[in-house]
């Protein structure tokens, strides 16, 4: 009896990676899961979104300038 309990329990350990190897390799699933996924992600570019990301770059730029500038201004203090 507990041979056959061993042998239904190597099986189910065997059977479960083998399974999901094969679902996750289903080309149908590639295509409704990943690709939608994906595009969910990385959108294709919108103007509008572009130009909101840009400006955001351009204020970020602008604010680590700024903070450059003080952090040199204060270092030239301290040295007179």
């Amino acid at each position: 009896m507990r041979k056959n309990c061993k042998r239904y329990e190597m099986m189910l350990y065997l059977s479960f990676p083998v399974t999901m190897f094969w679902i996750s390799n289903q080309a149908e699933y590639f295509e409704e899961y990943i690709v939608k996924r994906k595009r969910e992600i990385f959108p294709p570019d919108e103007k509008m979104h572009r130009k909101e990301l840009e400006d955001f770059k351009e204020r970020m730029r602008d604010r680590k300038e700024r903070r450059l500038l003080k952090r040199m201004a204060l270092e030239e203090a301290e040295k007179d």
